[in-house]
C-alpha cells in the first residue's frame, strides 16, 4: 500500500483576510483562531470582524504558546475542547502552524493555515517539528494534520520584514541538496523521483528570482518574482516534502540545524538561516570541492543568508572541545541525519561544520 499526503486547497492573493468568511464557511460555524503574538496583532481584528459579521461563533484569539511543544499542544486542547470547534484557524510562522496542525490531529478537526510570513513550508506539510519548552529540537512528529486550506495574503507577506522571506529561501534551497542525497537510499518510484526533480526546479527558480523577490519586499511592491518565491517556499516546497516523504524530505542540512539548537544563541536565528549554513556543512560532509561550496556561499551572500557560525551569534573560538563533541553526538542522533547516503559520525559533523565556517569566513574576508 502506498499512501501519499498532499496539502489542501492553496489560495494566494491580496486582501484574502478581508474575505475569509467565504473560505471558512464550508468547514462549519464554530471557529478557534490561534497564532503568534505578532501575527494575531495583525490579523485577529479583521478576521474576528469578518467572521462575526458572517455569523460565526468564536472564542477570543489564542496565543499558541511560543514553542511547538507537547505541553503547549495539550494546554491548547484543554482551552478549546469544551467549546467543540468545527475548524481551527492558525496565523503565523512555522512553529505556530506546526502547533495547531498537531492540535488538529489530536482533536480530529480541519485546519486552515494562514501563513503571515513566507519562511517555511510548514503550511503545506503533514508533519510537525516538536521542541521542548526551551526551544531545543526533540523530534519530527507524524501526529500532525495536513492543512485543509492554505490562505496566503500577499499583502501581509509583503509587509513582513524581508528577513523572513530570506529565511524561507534558505529553507527551500535545502530541498534540492537534501532530496538528492536522501533519495540515494530509496527505492526509486514515481513520487520520490518527481520530488527530486521538483526540488531541482525550485532550486533553479530561487537562484534566478530570489534576489529580485527580496528587493520587492524592500520596495513594498508586488512582482512576479515575489509571487513565484512565495509559492515555491510555502506550497511547492511542501509538495516536495509530501511527495518524497521520508525518502527525500530532509537530510544533513536539517540535522545540523537541529543540532545547533543546543546553543542558546541560535534561538534568535531563524530556521531557514540555520538550515542555509547546514547546507554548507552537508556539502562539506559529502566531500564536495571548495569551489562547489563557494558557489553556494556566493548565492547565500547575495541574498544575505549566514555562511559562518559567527553570523549566527556563535563564536567558534569560544566553543570548547566538550561542546564540539556534544554537538557532533547530538547531530548524528537526529532523525534527518539517517537519510544521508552514508553513515555520518560525530567527527564528520564537527569537521564539516568547521570547514563550512572556514570557507564562509574566507569568502567574507575576501570581500565577497
Amino acid at each position: 500500500m502506498k499512501i501519499v499526503f498532499g496539502h489542501g486547497k492553496y489560495i494566494r492573493g491580496e486582501g484574502l483576510i478581508d474575505q475569509i468568511g467565504d473560505h471558512v464557511g464550508p468547514f462549519g460555524k464554530k471557529v478557534c483562531l490561534f497564532g503568534g503574538k505578532t501575527s494575531l496583532s495583525i490579523v485577529s481584528a479583521p478576521i474576528t470582524k469578518e467572521l462575526t459579521q458572517h455569523g460565526f461563533e468564536m472564542l477570543p484569539p489564542i496565543w499558541y504558546g511560543g514553542e511547538c511543544s507537547e505541553r503547549n499542544i495539550y494546554s491548547l486542547k484543554n482551552q478549546v475542547e469544551e467549546f467543540h470547534p468545527d475548524v481551527l484557524l492558525v496565523a503565523g510562522g512555522g512553529k505556530a502552524l506546526d502547533t495547531i496542525k498537531a492540535l488538529g490531529y489530536l482533536l480530529d478537526l480541519p485546519v486552515i493555515a494562514i501563513p503571515t510570513i513566507a519562511s517555511t513550508c510548514a503550511a503545506g506539510t503533514c508533519i510537525s517539528i516538536l521542541y521542548d519548552d526551551k526551544g531545543e529540537f526533540l523530534e519530527i512528529s507524524r501526529n500532525s494534520k495536513n492543512p485543509d486550506l492554505i490562505l496566503v495574503d500577499t499583502q501581509i507577506i509583503r509587509n513582513a520584514p524581508v528577513r523572513y522571506l530570506i529565511s524561507g529561501i534558505g529553507d527551500t534551497l535545502a530541498k534540492w541538496f537534501e532530496s538528492k542525497a536522501s533519495n540515494q537510499k530509496a527505492v526509486p518510484n514515481a513520487f520520490n523521483g518527481s520530488a527530486v526533480e521538483l526540488a531541482r526546479f525550485v532550486y533553479e527558480l530561487l537562484l534566478k528570482e530570489g534576489k529580485q523577490a527580496t528587493e520587492s519586499i524592500r520596495k513594498g511592491v508586488v512582482s512576479k518574482e515575489l509571487d513565484d518565491v512565495i509559492d515555491a517556499i510555502i506550497a511547492v516546497s511542501g509538495s516536495i516534502s509530501n511527495y518524497g516523504g521520508d525518502d527525500c524530505r530532509t537530510a544533513g542540512a536539517h540535522a545540523v540545524y537541529s543540532g545547533l539548537t543546543i546553543f542558546p544563541e541560535i534561538h534568535e536565528v531563524y530556521h531557514g538561516e540555520i538550515v542555509a549554513f547546514g547546507i554548507l556543512t552537508q556539502l562539506a560532509m559529502e566531500g564536495c570541492p571548495d569551489e562547489e561550496i563557494q558557489d553556494v556561499i556566493a548565492y547565500l551572500r547575495q541574498v544575505n543568508l549566514p555562511c559562518t557560525l559567527g553570523e549566527m551569534g556563535i563564536e567558534s573560538s569560544h566553543i570548547s572541545e566538550e561542546q564540539w563533541q556534544i554537538l557532533g553526538n547530538v547531530t548524528v542522533e537526529i532523525e534527518d541525519m539517517a537519510n544521508m547516503p552514508f553513515e555520518v559520525t560525530p567527527q564528520m559533523v564537527i569537521a564539516g561544520i568547521r570547514r563550512a565556517d572556514e570557507l564562509g569566513r574566507r569568502r567574507q574576508f575576501n570581500g565577497c
